[in-house]
Protein backbone atom coordinates (compact mmCIF):
# COMPACT_ATOMS: atom_id res chain seq x y z
CA UNK A 1 0.00 0.00 0.00
CA UNK A 2 1.26 3.45 -0.86
CA UNK A 3 1.35 5.60 2.26
CA UNK A 4 1.39 9.26 1.37
CA UNK A 5 3.17 11.84 3.45
CA UNK A 6 1.27 12.45 6.64
CA UNK A 7 -0.65 9.22 6.10
CA UNK A 8 0.19 7.36 9.30
CA UNK A 9 -3.31 6.84 10.65
CA UNK A 10 -4.05 3.43 12.10
CA UNK A 11 -6.60 1.10 10.57
CA UNK A 12 -8.96 2.01 13.40
CA UNK A 13 -8.59 5.75 12.71
CA UNK A 14 -9.12 5.19 8.98
CA UNK A 15 -12.26 3.20 9.72
CA UNK A 16 -13.53 5.99 11.99
CA UNK A 17 -12.94 8.69 9.37
CA UNK A 18 -14.70 6.59 6.74
CA UNK A 19 -17.51 5.87 9.20
CA UNK A 20 -18.16 9.61 9.50
CA UNK A 21 -18.12 10.04 5.72
CA UNK A 22 -20.69 7.24 5.39
CA UNK A 23 -22.73 8.80 8.21
CA UNK A 24 -22.92 12.14 6.40
CA UNK A 25 -23.96 10.40 3.18
CA UNK A 26 -26.63 8.46 5.05
CA UNK A 27 -27.80 11.63 6.76
CA UNK A 28 -28.20 13.54 3.52
CA UNK A 29 -29.92 10.78 1.55
CA UNK A 30 -32.30 10.05 4.44
CA UNK A 31 -32.89 13.78 4.92
CA UNK A 32 -34.79 13.89 1.65
CA UNK A 33 -37.20 11.18 2.78
CA UNK A 34 -37.75 12.74 6.21
CA UNK A 35 -38.11 16.27 4.81
CA UNK A 36 -40.34 15.10 1.96
CA UNK A 37 -43.79 15.71 3.53
CA UNK A 38 -43.01 19.40 4.22
CA UNK A 39 -40.78 19.87 1.16
CA UNK A 40 -43.44 18.48 -1.18
CA UNK A 41 -46.12 20.70 0.32
CA UNK A 42 -44.03 23.90 0.12
CA UNK A 43 -42.79 23.33 -3.45
CA UNK A 44 -46.12 21.90 -4.66
CA UNK A 45 -44.69 18.64 -5.99
CA UNK A 46 -46.80 15.74 -7.26
CA UNK A 47 -46.07 12.18 -6.11
CA UNK A 48 -44.31 11.49 -9.41
CA UNK A 49 -42.16 14.63 -9.06
CA UNK A 50 -41.25 13.57 -5.53
CA UNK A 51 -40.08 10.25 -6.94
CA UNK A 52 -37.95 11.94 -9.61
CA UNK A 53 -36.42 14.37 -7.12
CA UNK A 54 -35.48 11.48 -4.83
CA UNK A 55 -34.08 9.54 -7.79
CA UNK A 56 -31.92 12.46 -9.01
CA UNK A 57 -29.32 11.93 -6.28
CA UNK A 58 -29.14 8.25 -7.24
CA UNK A 59 -28.56 9.13 -10.90
CA UNK A 60 -25.67 11.35 -9.84
CA UNK A 61 -24.39 8.64 -7.53
CA UNK A 62 -24.35 6.19 -10.44
CA UNK A 63 -22.17 8.46 -12.56
CA UNK A 64 -19.99 9.49 -9.61
CA UNK A 65 -19.36 5.91 -8.49
CA UNK A 66 -18.21 4.76 -11.92
CA UNK A 67 -15.93 7.68 -12.71
CA UNK A 68 -14.84 8.23 -9.10
CA UNK A 69 -13.58 4.65 -8.85
CA UNK A 70 -11.90 4.78 -12.25
CA UNK A 71 -10.07 8.04 -11.47
CA UNK A 72 -9.05 6.88 -7.99
CA UNK A 73 -7.36 3.77 -9.40
CA UNK A 74 -5.16 6.16 -11.38
CA UNK A 75 -4.51 9.16 -9.11
CA UNK A 76 -5.23 7.74 -5.65
CA UNK A 77 -8.03 7.25 -3.15
CA UNK A 78 -7.37 10.29 -0.95
CA UNK A 79 -7.70 13.17 -3.47
CA UNK A 80 -10.83 11.70 -5.04
CA UNK A 81 -12.40 10.98 -1.65
CA UNK A 82 -11.61 14.52 -0.42
CA UNK A 83 -13.11 16.12 -3.53
CA UNK A 84 -16.19 13.88 -3.34
CA UNK A 85 -16.90 14.73 0.30
CA UNK A 86 -16.53 18.45 -0.41
CA UNK A 87 -18.81 18.17 -3.47
CA UNK A 88 -21.72 16.47 -1.74
CA UNK A 89 -21.41 18.97 1.10
CA UNK A 90 -21.61 21.97 -1.23
CA UNK A 91 -24.55 20.67 -3.25
CA UNK A 92 -26.44 19.43 -0.19
CA UNK A 93 -26.16 22.97 1.15
CA UNK A 94 -27.41 24.32 -2.18
CA UNK A 95 -30.40 21.93 -1.92
CA UNK A 96 -31.59 24.00 1.05
CA UNK A 97 -32.09 26.99 -1.25
CA UNK A 98 -34.35 25.18 -3.74
CA UNK A 99 -37.36 27.25 -4.76
CA UNK A 100 -38.83 24.96 -7.42
CA UNK A 101 -38.81 21.43 -8.78
CA UNK A 102 -36.13 22.03 -11.44
CA UNK A 103 -33.64 23.61 -9.00
CA UNK A 104 -34.23 20.81 -6.50
CA UNK A 105 -33.57 18.06 -9.06
CA UNK A 106 -30.36 19.76 -10.28
CA UNK A 107 -29.02 20.17 -6.73
CA UNK A 108 -29.77 16.53 -5.83
CA UNK A 109 -28.18 15.30 -9.07
CA UNK A 110 -24.93 17.16 -8.38
CA UNK A 111 -24.86 16.08 -4.73
CA UNK A 112 -25.20 12.50 -5.99
CA UNK A 113 -21.96 12.84 -7.98
CA UNK A 114 -20.14 13.38 -4.69
CA UNK A 115 -21.98 10.51 -3.00
CA UNK A 116 -20.89 8.10 -5.73
CA UNK A 117 -17.25 9.13 -5.77
CA UNK A 118 -17.08 8.76 -2.01
CA UNK A 119 -18.81 5.37 -1.83
CA UNK A 120 -16.63 3.68 -4.46
CA UNK A 121 -13.51 4.74 -2.60
CA UNK A 122 -14.82 3.87 0.86
CA UNK A 123 -15.33 0.29 -0.30
CA UNK A 124 -11.83 0.13 -1.80
CA UNK A 125 -10.23 1.62 1.31
CA UNK A 126 -12.04 -0.84 3.59
CA UNK A 127 -10.80 -3.75 1.50
CA UNK A 128 -7.22 -2.46 1.47
CA UNK A 129 -6.88 -1.91 5.22
CA UNK A 130 -8.38 -5.22 6.35
CA UNK A 131 -7.17 -8.84 6.18
CA UNK A 132 -9.40 -11.20 4.16
CA UNK A 133 -10.77 -12.98 7.25
CA UNK A 134 -12.07 -9.66 8.65
CA UNK A 135 -13.01 -7.94 5.42
CA UNK A 136 -16.79 -8.16 5.76
CA UNK A 137 -16.65 -7.00 9.39
CA UNK A 138 -14.49 -3.99 8.46
CA UNK A 139 -16.70 -3.00 5.52
CA UNK A 140 -19.95 -3.35 7.48
CA UNK A 141 -18.52 -1.48 10.48
CA UNK A 142 -17.44 1.38 8.24
CA UNK A 143 -20.80 1.52 6.46
CA UNK A 144 -22.73 1.42 9.72
CA UNK A 145 -22.20 5.14 9.48
CA UNK A 146 -24.81 5.19 6.72
CA UNK A 147 -27.79 4.13 8.88
CA UNK A 148 -26.33 6.03 11.85
CA UNK A 149 -26.55 9.22 9.79
CA UNK A 150 -30.06 8.29 8.74
CA UNK A 151 -30.99 7.71 12.37
CA UNK A 152 -29.62 11.15 13.28
CA UNK A 153 -31.86 12.93 10.80
CA UNK A 154 -34.82 10.83 11.94
CA UNK A 155 -34.16 11.86 15.55
CA UNK A 156 -34.06 15.51 14.55
CA UNK A 157 -37.38 15.11 12.77
CA UNK A 158 -38.87 13.16 15.67
CA UNK A 159 -38.17 15.83 18.26
CA UNK A 160 -38.40 18.97 16.13
CA UNK A 161 -41.52 21.04 16.54
CA UNK A 162 -44.09 21.36 13.78
CA UNK A 163 -42.61 24.65 12.60
CA UNK A 164 -39.14 23.18 11.93
CA UNK A 165 -38.00 24.29 8.47
CA UNK A 166 -37.19 21.37 6.17
CA UNK A 167 -34.29 23.41 4.73
CA UNK A 168 -32.37 23.06 8.00
CA UNK A 169 -31.94 19.33 7.32
CA UNK A 170 -29.88 20.14 4.24
CA UNK A 171 -28.01 23.05 5.80
CA UNK A 172 -26.74 20.71 8.51
CA UNK A 173 -26.03 18.00 5.93
CA UNK A 174 -24.06 20.46 3.80
CA UNK A 175 -21.94 22.22 6.40
CA UNK A 176 -20.64 19.08 8.14
CA UNK A 177 -19.11 17.41 5.01
CA UNK A 178 -17.43 20.70 4.08
CA UNK A 179 -15.82 20.73 7.54
CA UNK A 180 -14.83 17.06 7.23
CA UNK A 181 -13.12 17.37 3.82
CA UNK A 182 -9.86 18.87 5.23
CA UNK A 183 -9.72 16.07 7.82
CA UNK A 184 -9.91 13.52 5.02
CA UNK A 185 -7.16 15.30 3.09
CA UNK A 186 -4.71 15.65 5.95
CA UNK A 187 -5.35 12.50 7.98
CA UNK A 188 -6.35 9.75 5.54
CA UNK A 189 -3.38 7.78 4.14
CA UNK A 190 -3.18 6.80 0.49
CA UNK A 191 -4.18 3.13 0.36
CA UNK A 192 -4.07 2.51 -3.39
CA UNK A 193 -1.84 -0.51 -4.12
CA UNK A 194 1.01 0.00 -6.58
CA UNK A 195 0.19 -1.77 -9.84
CA UNK A 196 2.76 -3.78 -11.76
CA UNK A 197 4.17 -1.85 -14.69
CA UNK A 198 2.61 -4.39 -17.07
CA UNK A 199 -0.79 -4.39 -15.34
CA UNK A 200 -3.77 -4.24 -17.68
CA UNK A 201 -5.83 -1.18 -16.74
CA UNK A 202 -8.51 -1.62 -19.39
CA UNK A 203 -12.03 -1.72 -18.03
CA UNK A 204 -13.26 -4.75 -20.00
CA UNK A 205 -10.52 -7.20 -18.91
CA UNK A 206 -10.73 -6.01 -15.31
CA UNK A 207 -14.47 -6.61 -15.06
CA UNK A 208 -14.96 -9.56 -17.38
CA UNK A 209 -11.53 -11.15 -17.91
CA UNK A 210 -10.09 -14.10 -16.05
CA UNK A 211 -13.43 -15.88 -15.86
CA UNK A 212 -15.05 -13.02 -13.93
CA UNK A 213 -17.88 -12.27 -16.38
CA UNK A 214 -20.56 -14.35 -14.67
CA UNK A 215 -19.55 -13.20 -11.19
CA UNK A 216 -19.57 -9.56 -12.31
CA UNK A 217 -23.06 -9.86 -13.78
CA UNK A 218 -24.39 -11.65 -10.70
CA UNK A 219 -22.97 -9.13 -8.23
CA UNK A 220 -24.41 -6.34 -10.37
CA UNK A 221 -27.84 -8.00 -10.33
CA UNK A 222 -27.77 -8.61 -6.57
CA UNK A 223 -26.77 -4.98 -5.96
CA UNK A 224 -29.37 -3.60 -8.37
CA UNK A 225 -32.29 -5.49 -6.83
CA UNK A 226 -31.20 -4.87 -3.23
CA UNK A 227 -30.82 -1.14 -3.76
CA UNK A 228 -34.28 -1.03 -5.34
CA UNK A 229 -35.78 -2.19 -2.05
CA UNK A 230 -33.36 -0.20 0.12
CA UNK A 231 -33.84 3.15 -1.57
CA UNK A 232 -37.59 2.80 -1.78
CA UNK A 233 -37.55 2.38 2.00
CA UNK A 234 -35.05 5.19 2.61
CA UNK A 235 -36.97 7.70 0.52
CA UNK A 236 -40.58 6.63 1.01
CA UNK A 237 -40.90 4.91 4.41
CA UNK A 238 -42.05 8.04 6.33
CA UNK A 239 -44.57 8.84 3.59
CA UNK A 240 -45.85 5.25 3.41
CA UNK A 241 -46.20 5.06 7.19
CA UNK A 242 -48.29 8.24 7.25
CA UNK A 243 -50.40 6.77 4.42
CA UNK A 244 -51.46 4.07 6.91
CA UNK A 245 -53.39 6.79 8.79
CA UNK A 246 -50.50 7.38 11.20
CA UNK A 247 -48.84 10.72 12.02
CA UNK A 248 -45.78 12.38 10.48
CA UNK A 249 -43.99 11.76 13.79
CA UNK A 250 -44.81 8.05 13.44
CA UNK A 251 -43.34 8.16 9.94
CA UNK A 252 -40.12 9.65 11.27
CA UNK A 253 -40.08 7.00 14.01
CA UNK A 254 -40.40 4.27 11.37
CA UNK A 255 -37.38 5.69 9.54
CA UNK A 256 -35.49 5.85 12.84
CA UNK A 257 -36.29 2.20 13.61
CA UNK A 258 -35.23 1.20 10.08
CA UNK A 259 -31.84 2.87 10.49
CA UNK A 260 -31.05 1.93 14.08
CA UNK A 261 -31.73 -1.76 13.58
CA UNK A 262 -29.89 -1.52 10.26
CA UNK A 263 -26.73 -0.72 12.22
CA UNK A 264 -27.18 -3.89 14.27
CA UNK A 265 -27.98 -5.89 11.15
CA UNK A 266 -24.84 -4.69 9.39
CA UNK A 267 -22.59 -5.54 12.34
CA UNK A 268 -24.14 -8.96 12.89
CA UNK A 269 -24.23 -9.87 9.20
CA UNK A 270 -20.63 -8.79 8.57
CA UNK A 271 -19.36 -11.10 11.26
CA UNK A 272 -21.58 -13.96 10.09
CA UNK A 273 -20.27 -13.57 6.53
CA UNK A 274 -16.65 -13.65 7.76
CA UNK A 275 -17.39 -16.77 9.79
CA UNK A 276 -19.93 -18.67 7.70
CA UNK A 277 -19.54 -17.22 4.20
CA UNK A 278 -22.11 -15.44 2.06
CA UNK A 279 -24.09 -18.42 0.78
CA UNK A 280 -26.57 -19.23 3.50
CA UNK A 281 -26.15 -16.00 5.43
CA UNK A 282 -27.45 -13.91 2.54
CA UNK A 283 -29.99 -16.50 1.39
CA UNK A 284 -31.66 -16.47 4.80
CA UNK A 285 -31.53 -12.66 4.99
CA UNK A 286 -33.30 -12.17 1.66
CA UNK A 287 -35.97 -14.80 2.38
CA UNK A 288 -36.66 -13.15 5.74
CA UNK A 289 -36.79 -9.73 4.05
CA UNK A 290 -39.51 -10.92 1.65
CA UNK A 291 -41.57 -12.18 4.59
CA UNK A 292 -41.04 -8.96 6.52
CA UNK A 293 -42.27 -6.82 3.63
CA UNK A 294 -45.51 -8.84 3.58
CA UNK A 295 -46.08 -8.45 7.32
CA UNK A 296 -45.26 -4.73 7.13
CA UNK A 297 -47.82 -4.37 4.36
CA UNK A 298 -50.49 -5.90 6.59
CA UNK A 299 -49.54 -3.99 9.77
CA UNK A 300 -51.88 -1.21 10.88
CA UNK A 301 -50.99 -0.05 14.42
CA UNK A 302 -47.99 2.05 15.41
CA UNK A 303 -46.18 -0.72 17.31
CA UNK A 304 -46.20 -3.41 14.59
CA UNK A 305 -45.29 -0.84 11.93
CA UNK A 306 -42.27 0.27 13.96
CA UNK A 307 -41.19 -3.30 14.76
CA UNK A 308 -41.31 -4.50 11.18
CA UNK A 309 -39.82 -1.29 9.80
CA UNK A 310 -36.90 -2.01 12.11
CA UNK A 311 -36.67 -5.64 11.05
CA UNK A 312 -36.68 -4.59 7.38
CA UNK A 313 -33.75 -2.26 8.11
CA UNK A 314 -31.84 -5.05 9.89
CA UNK A 315 -32.24 -7.37 6.92
CA UNK A 316 -31.83 -5.13 3.87
CA UNK A 317 -28.92 -3.09 5.25
CA UNK A 318 -27.18 -6.23 6.49
CA UNK A 319 -27.47 -7.74 3.02
CA UNK A 320 -26.43 -4.56 1.20
CA UNK A 321 -23.33 -3.91 3.28
CA UNK A 322 -22.25 -7.54 3.03
CA UNK A 323 -22.37 -7.21 -0.75
CA UNK A 324 -19.99 -4.25 -0.37
CA UNK A 325 -17.39 -6.66 1.00
CA UNK A 326 -17.91 -9.13 -1.85
CA UNK A 327 -17.63 -6.79 -4.85
CA UNK A 328 -14.02 -5.53 -4.50
CA UNK A 329 -12.67 -9.00 -3.75
CA UNK A 330 -13.59 -10.12 -7.29
CA UNK A 331 -11.14 -7.75 -9.02
CA UNK A 332 -7.36 -7.16 -9.31
CA UNK A 333 -6.02 -4.82 -6.56
CA UNK A 334 -5.05 -2.09 -9.03
CA UNK A 335 -8.63 -2.04 -10.41
CA UNK A 336 -10.46 -2.52 -7.12
CA UNK A 337 -12.11 0.91 -6.97
CA UNK A 338 -13.08 0.63 -10.63
CA UNK A 339 -14.72 -2.76 -10.03
CA UNK A 340 -16.49 -1.53 -6.90
CA UNK A 341 -17.52 1.69 -8.63
CA UNK A 342 -18.93 -0.19 -11.62
CA UNK A 343 -21.00 -2.41 -9.30
CA UNK A 344 -22.27 0.65 -7.44
CA UNK A 345 -23.05 2.42 -10.71
CA UNK A 346 -25.17 -0.48 -11.93
CA UNK A 347 -26.77 -0.72 -8.50
CA UNK A 348 -27.88 2.89 -8.79
CA UNK A 349 -30.30 1.84 -11.52
CA UNK A 350 -32.10 0.04 -8.72
CA UNK A 351 -31.70 3.02 -6.41
CA UNK A 352 -33.30 5.21 -9.07
CA UNK A 353 -35.99 2.62 -9.74
CA UNK A 354 -37.04 2.20 -6.08
CA UNK A 355 -38.24 5.78 -5.47
CA UNK A 356 -39.72 5.98 -8.96
CA UNK A 357 -41.64 2.72 -8.52
CA UNK A 358 -43.12 4.00 -5.25
CA UNK A 359 -44.02 7.34 -6.80
CA UNK A 360 -45.66 5.80 -9.85
CA UNK A 361 -47.54 3.17 -7.83
CA UNK A 362 -48.86 5.80 -5.45
CA UNK A 363 -49.83 7.98 -8.42
CA UNK A 364 -51.84 5.01 -9.76
CA UNK A 365 -53.68 4.72 -6.46
CA UNK A 366 -51.79 1.84 -4.81
CA UNK A 367 -52.03 1.72 -1.02
CA UNK A 368 -48.94 1.78 1.19
CA UNK A 369 -49.37 -1.94 1.80
CA UNK A 370 -49.49 -2.70 -1.90
CA UNK A 371 -46.24 -0.79 -2.43
CA UNK A 372 -44.52 -2.95 0.21
CA UNK A 373 -45.90 -6.14 -1.36
CA UNK A 374 -44.49 -5.09 -4.74
CA UNK A 375 -41.01 -5.39 -3.18
CA UNK A 376 -41.39 -9.09 -2.29
CA UNK A 377 -40.45 -10.62 -5.68
CA UNK A 378 -37.56 -8.16 -5.97
CA UNK A 379 -36.16 -9.29 -2.60
CA UNK A 380 -36.49 -12.96 -3.58
CA UNK A 381 -34.73 -12.37 -6.91
CA UNK A 382 -31.88 -10.57 -5.12
CA UNK A 383 -31.48 -13.57 -2.83
CA UNK A 384 -31.34 -15.91 -5.81
CA UNK A 385 -28.60 -13.79 -7.42
CA UNK A 386 -26.57 -13.76 -4.20
CA UNK A 387 -26.93 -17.53 -3.86
CA UNK A 388 -25.77 -18.09 -7.44
CA UNK A 389 -22.83 -15.73 -6.87
CA UNK A 390 -21.69 -17.79 -3.89
CA UNK A 391 -21.33 -20.80 -6.21
CA UNK A 392 -19.99 -19.09 -9.34
CA UNK A 393 -17.91 -16.15 -8.03
CA UNK A 394 -14.41 -16.50 -6.56
CA UNK A 395 -12.22 -13.81 -4.94
CA UNK A 396 -9.43 -12.55 -7.22
CA UNK A 397 -6.68 -14.16 -5.16
CA UNK A 398 -8.34 -17.55 -5.68
CA UNK A 399 -9.13 -17.17 -9.38
CA UNK A 400 -5.75 -18.49 -10.52
CA UNK A 401 -5.88 -21.59 -8.31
Amino acid sequence: MNQAAGGHASAGAITLICFFIAALEGYDIQAFGVAAPRLVAELGLSAAQQGWAAAAAMVGLMVGAFFGGWVADRVGRRPVLTASVAAFGVFSLITAFSQNYEFLVAARLLAGLGFGGAMANLIAVATEISPPHRRAATVTTMFCGFPAGGAAVSLIARFADEGFDWRMFFIIGGVLPILLAPVVHFMLPETRPEARIDADRRLGPALFGGGRAVATLLVWLAFLLTTTVLNLMLNWLPTLVTAKNLTAADGAAGALAFNLTGIIGALVTGRLVDRLGTRWTLTVLYAALAGTMYVLAMATGVSPVLVFSGLAGFLVLGAQFSLYSVAPSLYPPHMRATGSGAALAVARLGAVAGPLIAGELRQLGYSAGQVFIAMIPIALAAGAAALALSYLGKPYDEQSR
